[in-house]
């Protein structure tokens, strides 16, 4: 069965179309809400709340991009406001009056390792943390990442330059020895 008539089924509310989108998508979904959150139980929460999300509002879905792109940002939104909720309070910066520059080059020194740049990804300030993840492992680009979070593409531009500038520093650190 094609993809896209088992969404027009999705649409008339048919549950075994609705079950096997949900299978076909479950797992790979679990491993994006994962990237973010890191805790299994809060991953499958995201899940179900990111699927009930869908099934409700999948008469928005024009097939302008695949099922899969399309559940991708609704994991990704509900994963980031997961970790919005556990926050105090998140202190606005308005970066749109920046100057940004590209910088494309994302090579780290000989011997790094890519769970070693994952783990510095966590420690990054989650500001910047949430547009590297989504550019370097989710494959977002500038205009897709500032639709999802709400920026700007300027500051887009300007947290993943600077996203990338702490990382650089914490895998030096931890290259040299000097970081924790």
């Amino acid at each position: 069965m094609f993809q896209i008539d088992v969404v027009e089924q999705c649409k008339a509310n048919d549950r075994k179309a609705q079950l096997q989108l949900y299978n076909q998508y479950c797992s790979g979904m679990f491993y994006v809400a994962m990237r973010f959150v890191k805790n299994s139980s809060d991953a499958e929460d995201i899940i179900q709340e990111s699927f009930i999300k869908a099934f409700q509002k999948i008469h928005q879905f024009k097939g302008d991009v695949s099922f899969g792109a399309w559940l991708k940002r609704i994991v990704i939104n509900k994963s980031i406001d997961f970790l919005k909720s556990k926050k105090e309070r998140l202190v606005p910066l308005d970066e749109n009056y920046m100057q940004v520059v590209e910088d494309n080059d994302w090579t780290v020194e000989d011997g790094i390792t890519l769970d070693e740049v994952k783990l510095a990804m966590e420690q990054l300030p989650e500001k910047y943390k949430y547009v590297v993840m989504m550019f370097l492992l989710e494959g977002y680009d500038h205009h897709e990442i500032a639709n999802v979070l709400g920026l700007s593409e300027t500051a887009c531009r300007t947290r993943l330059l600077r996203g990338k500038g702490f990382l650089k520093e914490l895998l030096k650190k931890k290259r040299y020895g000097t970081g924790s």
